[in-house]
């Protein structure tokens, strides 16, 4: 680390949600300086113009130049854009990389010249990412869902075939306008969306194969545009032979000494974890159906608050430094 003993940041794609995001929590995170916010399109302009929302808590400025005093560098860029990045702009081995995008996330695309990344659920991966020089963070609607399915996987409990309805909010679209995320389109509105053929499933099946490999579930998700900001909630349910308790069993040793990863007895609501690390995870039974309801912040546990979760495993610090929020509740 730098000699100030502060973990020096590097952000690149600092404008856009995960980047504002990250900036949030990393200019008040104890053991962190921020070395600088690379954006190409506001270099030269306050931080503050963009996430007005930090007025007051930093003077940074958004630069086009990438500094080489850093410890780690997050890569807040679109899907595809990071490898590009990388291939475009080497980087010292000594840094290390926290990577937001999906670029890196599956094995077949996990490396880059003599970088390896590691796939960054904490809650699968702790160990491994402890000693990771580079992680691939997980999707969102991905973290949602495997946080559900993992401990039924590590039982072998999986059936068949398992079905997910997922709803998120319009920050999980990005910062860029499109046609869904006009205020006039989605405000009291709902539509499904790459019904069967989430990108996110991928990532999902490859880890739970770490845990059951050999009974592998197909998993129809159905995914929908909610009309409302921030936030995941997704309801996922199997024919299963496991009963409520063992269910609550399951999950609760599972996620044992996980600090964000939360087995509730009472229905929660999307409330309860917005602007929060938290999953929260609701287990029914009905006739031979488990349902499993896990809800996320999509540019938290999903996103940037999950990134340095991450950051904070890397480098031996208290897994929950600077993520330390509280939901909005009401």
């Amino acid at each position: 680390m730098a000699q100030n003993n502060k973990i020096q940041v590097g952000i690149v794609g600092g404008a856009g949600y995960t980047g504002g995001e990250l900036l949030r929590l990393l200019v008040h995170h104890p053991n962190v300086a921020i070395s600088f916010v690379h954006s190409q399109s506001q270099a030269g302009k306050p931080v503050v113009d963009t996430h007005t929302d930090l007025l007051g808590d930093t003077e940074l400025v958004f630069t086009n130049e990438l500094g080489t005093n850093v410890d780690v560098l997050f890569l807040c860029v679109g899907h595809g854009d990071a490898r590009k990045f990388l291939d475009t702009n080497p980087i010292p081995d000594s840094v290390k990389i926290i990577d937001l995008s999906q670029d890196f996330r599956l094995t077949e695309k996990s490396s880059i010249g003599n970088r390896q990344f590691v796939y960054g659920l904490p809650e699968l991966n702790r160990e491994q990412i402890k000693t990771a020089s580079n992680i691939a963070n997980p999707g969102c609607f991905a973290t949602a869902i495997q946080l559900a399915l993992l401990p039924l996987a590590q039982n072998g409990s999986l059936p068949t075939e398992v079905h997910v309805s997922g709803i998120t909010g319009s920050t999980g679209a990005g910062q860029k306008l499109a046609e869904t995320s006009h205020f006039s389109w989605r405000n009291n509105n709902i539509s499904s969306y790459k019904v069967f053929g989430h990108q996110h499933l991928d990532e999902i099946t490859e880890s739970l194969q770490t845990l059951q490999a050999d009974a592998q579930p197909a998993i129809r998700f159905v995914p929908y545009r909610g009309n409302f900001s921030r936030g995941i909630l997704c309801t996922t349910y199997m024919t299963s032979d496991v009963s409520l308790e063992e269910a609550q069993v399951l999950f609760t040793q599972f996620y044992h000494g996980h600090p964000y990863t939360l087995v509730t007895d009472k229905n929660p609501d999307l409330k309860q974890v917005v602007n929060t690390n938290k999953c929260l995870l609701y287990i029914e039974k009905h006739d031979d159906q488990l349902v499993i309801t896990s809800l996320i912040d999509n540019l938290l546990k999903g996103a940037s608050g999950q990134a340095v979760q991450n950051m904070n495993l890397m480098f031996g610090l208290e897994e929950r430094a600077g993520l330390q929020l509280k939901a909005i509740g009401f």
